[in-house]
């Protein structure tokens, strides 16, 4: 039975975890958080825990190529998964099938027109929604400055902790071990050296996020990966949105808003911001002042929420070539890097998992 190690828990490590447990192999994961992830904290010490769980398939922009395709399986994925694992488990995955709304803001939709017909050849739905049926569906938006609307009825959002929990329950229940607390010092192709002794390891991934550029340092082989700022608000309101319907994700100006029951939400950007801009960590709250302004613009009654909490967390991007990053190793066949996915790790993760299990069994 081949051995695998895994570095690093978040949802990425999680679903890899998860996939490989399935098949006759020893799996290992370990990370150097406490716990897999931290729900209701102010800062969040993965990007899986900052993470709004948006599944931006089919509404991307992009007309085809391996992303795309990655981003499409997610989509797929989860459909199928998520029920399999509330069986398996026992636990609820939060998980929106209601679609995204995009909010327009510009006259000109030429080029949503064309990916409209673009992704009914590819066998997926874009809908033109033109202001009469959103001021219909939803008539708490505001529309003044909105052209129209782009409505994904495919794509999804799940509570990332909520999902990552679950696969980590459902690859303990297939044989996975994970060791907590531990963080790893070296690796070779034979073992990788932790805080809490050597594990002799046939095949090491390293999927650790913004840390595994100190692990590919150590090997002398260093992926360059930079922390990209996120910032979000959970709020409350007194009265429903839309009282006894399920909303979609909500999106305008880079701004999601994403329901999580009639009266309580979560607003986050899209759009993050480098540190190496000279932005200061913690954010300062101009910068959560910021997210709301955009959000209120298009639905003002969220102005009269109540604040339940504000996060922020980093998230891994690699500095000068495309995310995510699935490869082996240079001068090393045995180690696997599954790693900066930067704003899509939820959604590539299913794709990156399907990768490495190709790379490791060959189908």
């Amino acid at each position: 039975m081949a051995k695998v190690t895994i570095a690093g828990c978040g949802i990425v490590g999680a679903t890899i975890a998860y996939e490989l447990s399935k098949s006759d192999l020893d799996v290992t994961v370990v990370d150097q958080q406490p716990a897999p992830v931290e729900p209701d904290l102010s800062v969040c010490p993965s990007a899986t825990g900052a993470a709004l769980g948006v599944l931006m398939g089919a509404i991307s922009k992009k007309e085809k190529g391996n992303n795309l395709r990655m981003r499409l399986a997610g989509i797929q994925y989860y459909e199928r998964t998520v029920p399999e694992l509330e069986a398996l488990t026992g636990l609820a995955i939060p998980f929106n099938r209601q679609g995204i709304v995009m909010l327009q803001f510009e006259s000109d939709l030429s080029v949503w027109e064309r990916l409209v017909g673009i992704r009914e050849q590819q066998g997926w739905t874009l809908e033109i929604w033109q202001r009469d049926r959103l001021q219909q569906q939803f008539p708490f938006l505001n529309l003044d400055q909105v052209s129209a609307a782009v409505y994904s009825p495919h794509d999804r959002q799940v509570n990332p902790v909520a999902l990552t929990r679950a696969l980590i329950k459902a690859a303990k229940l297939n044989g996975a071990t994970f060791k907590f607390n531990t963080s790893v010092r070296g690796a070779t192709d034979q073992s990788v050296q932790t805080s809490n002794g050597d594990i002799a390891s046939d095949y090491f991934i390293v999927s650790a996020g913004l840390g595994s550029t100190a692990l590919t340092a150590a090997l002398a082989t260093p992926v360059d990966i930079r922390p990209v700022l996120g910032q979000a608000i959970e709020i409350r309101l007194k009265e429903p949105l839309c009282a006894n319907c399920t909303l979609p994700v909500i999106s305008g100006n880079d701004v999601h808003l994403v329901p999580l029951s009639e009266t309580e939400y979560w607003i986050g950007a899209t759009v993050e911001f480098p540190t190496e801009a000279g932005l200061s960590l913690p954010p300062d709250g101009a910068m959560f002042e910021a997210v709301m302004d955009q959000a209120i613009a298009f639905c003002p009654a969220i102005a009269q929420a109540e604040t339940i909490r504000t996060w922020y967390g980093v998230r891994p991007r690699p500095q000068g070539r495309p995310a995510p990053i699935i490869e082996t190793l240079p001068g090393h066949p045995h180690i696997l890097l599954a790693t900066g996915h930067y704003r899509n790790g939820v959604l590539l993760a299913p794709a990156t998992a399907a990768k490495v299990r190709e790379t490791i069994l060959g189908s």
